[in-house]
C-alpha cells in the first residue's frame, strides 16, 4: 500500500479492511519497504562493514602497540649511547628528535608495505567497499595520516623517556 502519510499510523485500519474482505486471511508482515530493505537487503553489507570496522579499529590498536613497543625497547637498549650523546652535550631536543626520528622510519616503512600490500589485495575487497575505488587516493592518504599519527602518538612517551635519562647514570648503566 503506497500512502503520503507514516504507513504504520494506517495498519490497523488496512487490517481490519483485508479481514472484513476474507478472516482467513493472515496479515504477518507489519512492516514497511524501508523496514523490509533495512532488515533484510542491507543487513549483510552492514554486517560486512561492522566486522571491517571492528577488524580495522584492532589494527590500529596492534600499530599503536607495536610501535610504542619496539621504540620503547630500543630507547631502552640504548639508554648508555644517549647518555653519551647527552654527557658530551646533546640536549633534550635532539635526543627526542633522534627517537622520533627512529619512529618515524619504522612508520614510514610499515606505511609503503601496507601501501602496497593493500593495492595488492584490492581485487579481493572490491566486494566489499561499495561506492568507494579501491584505489581513492583520498581514503589511502586518510589512512596513512591516520596510521602516521598513531604512530607518533606512540613515539612520544618512550621520546620522553629518553630527554630524562642522566648521563651520569647512563654512563654507569651496563
Amino acid at each position: 500500500m503506497r500512502t503520503a502519510r507514516d504507513p504504520m499510523t494506517l495498519l490497523n485500519a488496512v487490517r481490519r479492511e483485508i479481514w472484513a474482505l476474507d478472516r482467513n486471511i493472515a496479515v504477518t508482515s507489519d512492516i514497511t519497504l524501508e523496514g523490509y530493505l533495512q532488515r533484510y537487503t542491507f543487513a549483510g553489507p552492514r554486517f560486512s562493514l561492522i566486522l571491517l570496522s571492528v577488524f580495522a579499529g584492532l589494527g590500529v590498536v596492534l600499530v599503536a602497540i607495536g610501535v610504542f613497543s619496539v621504540i620503547a625497547y630500543t630507547v631502552s637498549r640504548q639508554t648508555h649511547e644517549i647518555g653519551i650523546r647527552m654527557a658530551l652535550g646533546a640536549g633534550s631536543a635532539d635526543v627526542f628528535r633522534m627517537v622520533l626520528g627512529m619512529g618515524l622510519r619504522l612508520i614510514a616503512i610499515g606505511a609503503v608495505l601496507g601501501m602496497a600490500a593493500s593495492l595488492g589485495v584490492t581485487r579481493i575487497l572490491e566486494s566489499q567497499l561499495g561506492h568507494v575505488s579501491p584505489r581513492d587516493p583520498i581514503t589511502l592518504g586518510g589512512v596513512v595520516v591516520a596510521i602516521a599519527a598513531v604512530g607518533l602518538a606512540a613515539c612520544y612517551f618512550p621520546a620522553r623517556r629518553a630527554t630524562r635519562v642522566d648521563p651520569m647514570v647512563a654512563l654507569r648503566y651496563e
